[in-house]
């Protein structure tokens, strides 16, 4: 047995003595975890329910010298066809809980983007309108400052609570964030997001439904959502739109196994069904290379890849 086996085999031990038997899974597959649906095994795969344990998962992890990553709805993610070797954090499940005080919303990191911005309008409360189709999580937002049609995480975001790396919970207002396009400190400084709190205004429910509704016919009429994707593959690059370059680089429908540019919308990387990462991988590398040569951009994947 390695060093590194070891270490995971004590691990193994204290992460379930934190959140129980039950919520400690041994070569998860990363396939049901992201909206890929692609990903080898992850050794062990661990569900907290609240703060404290996030907090003592991951010092154990730091501890016992055996890598993690800290997963919220596995929506701009490629998990490698080899799994992850350490551990996956999972927040989704068990971080789950609003409240609302006044026109102020904190919730926790796992709260889908579409559950607050339904939950909003429900209260009559405006803001987060854009966030309605985004298939993340609150946590995800900060990291990356998601944003759609016009609006994104910066604009309604107050402050976030998050795990330092020193182990710390700190406030951190988001003037102190740094966010930007696809950007954030949350992502540069390793900060681990707790729960969001977003500052919006109120407003009649029937107009912010109908809002979200145009959002949401112009979503379907324009993007795959019918496959398996990780949103939108690439980052805007400045001065262009990736999908309108990858078209005009007649790249539409480009395929190798089953992952594919979507005939719908070029700025998806699409899993036409059994699509493997390394299939995924060879689609953007190609997409990239002919980007560059007819064009001489370069684009950036928006999708991060893990394992």
């Amino acid at each position: 047995m390695s060093d590194g086996d070891y270490h995971l085999d004590t691990l193994n031990w204290r992460l379930r003595a934190i959140v129980g038997e039950e919520n400690v899974s041994q070569m998860e597959p990363m396939s049901e975890h992201t909206t890929f649906r692609i990903g080898g095994p992850a050794d062990l795969y661990v569900v907290p329910d609240d703060v404290e344990e996030v907090a003592d998962v991951i010092a154990a992890c730091r501890e016992e010298h055996v890598p993690y990553f800290v997963l919220g709805c596995g929506s701009d993610l490629l998990v490698s066809d080899d799994g992850y070797r350490g551990v996956i954090v999972a927040l989704a499940d068990g971080l789950t809980n609003v409240s609302v005080d006044g026109e102020e919303m904190t919730c926790q990191a796992g709260v889908t983007l579409k559950e607050a911005s339904e939950m909003a309008c429900e209260l009559g409360l405006s803001g987060l309108e854009f966030a309605c189709g985004i298939p993340g999580s609150v946590g995800g937002a900060c990291f990356m400052n998601a944003g759609a049609y016009g609006g994104c995480t910066a604009d309604v975001l107050q402050s976030v609570r998050a795990l330092m790396p020193d182990g710390s919970v700190q406030t951190i207002p988001a003037d102190e964030l740094n966010l930007g396009y696809r950007r954030s400190r949350v992502k540069d400084d390793g900060l681990v997001v707790l729960s969001a709190t977003f500052s919006l205004r109120e407003d009649d429910p029937e107009d912010i439904r109908a809002r979200m509704d145009d959002f949401t016919q112009r979503r379907e009429e324009k993007q795959p959502l019918e496959l398996a994707s990780a949103g939108s593959t690439f980052k805007r690059p400045e001065g262009f739109f990736a999908g309108k370059l990858i078209t005009d680089a007649g790249l539409k429908g480009y395929q190798v196994g089953d992952a594919a540019v979507s005939k719908k919308h070029a700025g998806f990387v699409v899993n036409l069904g059994n699509a493997s990462a390394a299939d995924v991988h060879a689609v953007i590398e190609h997409v990239q290379d002919e980007v560059d040569r007819q064009f001489g951009v370069r684009l950036e994947p928006e999708v991060r890849f893990l394992g």
